[in-house]
Order: C-alpha cells, then structure tokens, then sequence
C-alpha cells in the first residue's frame, strides 16, 4: 500500500474528503488530526487542530502577536509541537491508519512536525492532505514513491473518499 495525499485548490473540500473516510472506517482504526476553520462574526480569523483523540488548539489566528507570519495568520508552533506530533507519534506507534490534514506552509514551521511526517510516511499507512501549492519541502514529499496524489477538483470531490476506501482495502 502507498500513502494518499489528496491535494487540490483551497476550499475544494480536501478536509471533508478525509472526514467522509475516517467516518466510513470502522472506528479505532485510525488516529491523527485535522484543520478546522476558527469563525467569529461570519469571518474567518484563524485555524485550529482538532486531533481525533478529541485535543484542540489554536494553530495560526489573526490575534497571535508572534511567531511565523503566513498572510493575515501567525503561526502556533508551539501547539504544533505540543499537540499534532505527539498525536502523529502515537498513532505511527498503534498501527492504525495515520490522518494528517493537513501538510502545509503553517505547519511546516515546525521541525518537529516534518520529521513526525516523514516518519509516519515510512509507515505507509497515511492518508492525508497536503498544499496544492509547490515549495521545496512540499515537492519533496509529493515526490516520494511510496505517495500516491490525488487531486480533488470540484468534478471529482464527491467520487475520491468512495475510491480512497476502496484503495485501504485492498
């Protein structure tokens, strides 16, 4: 089995994707983390991590006053450190199918983290999502051959989960 990393344009849905497979698996056979959007008046002001341990914190907000800037966002790289690789570590170590969601600028700020990436690549059983955009470390990693791509396009959204599924189980 290779790793799947779905990619595509933001806002295509690439973060529903993966929800739509971890909810169609039988539960306790995954573990990782997912972005979500931090809101406040209509208006998106940051991003969280949501592990599926059920963790939560702040992984870049408009509010943060220091660390790397990415756009309008500060990036917590701290909470990246703190909260998505000890996550991505026990679930490398449990055996279970490993969600990332996603691999990115944000963060890719942290060392930590792209080490506990690469490691759980080793693994060969993740399935993620990764930037649309190119850069060194992304292109690394969409270069490796035990990844497959996926791009999700608004034509083939709805299809990807069904044949993600399809792939773990074979």
């Amino acid at each position: 089995m290779k790793n799947i990393l779905l990619t595509g344009k933001p806002g295509v849905g690439k973060t529903t994707a993966i929800r739509r497979i971890v909810d169609e698996l039988k539960a306790n056979t995954t573990a990782g983390f997912w972005s979500t959007e931090i809101r406040e008046n209509g208006r998106r002001v940051g991003f969280g991590i949501e592990t599926l341990s059920g963790k939560t914190g702040v992984l870049a907000h408009v509010n943060i006053q220091r660390g790397p800037r990415v756009s309008k966002y500060r990036v917590n790289v701290e909470a990246i450190n703190s909260i998505v690789v000890p996550e991505l570590k026990a679930a490398r170590e449990s055996g279970k199918a490993i969600i990332i969601d996603e691999i990115a600028t944000m963060e890719l700020f942290s060392q930590q983290f792209l080490d506990e990436v690469n490691r759980c690549l080793n693994t060969k059983r993740v399935v993620g999502t990764i930037q649309y955009r190119r850069s060194h470390l992304l292109d690394e990693i969409k270069s490796r051959n035990d990844v497959e791509i996926l791009e999700l396009t608004l034509h083939n959204r709805d299809r990807i989960p069904t044949y993600v599924l399809g792939l773990l189980k074979q």
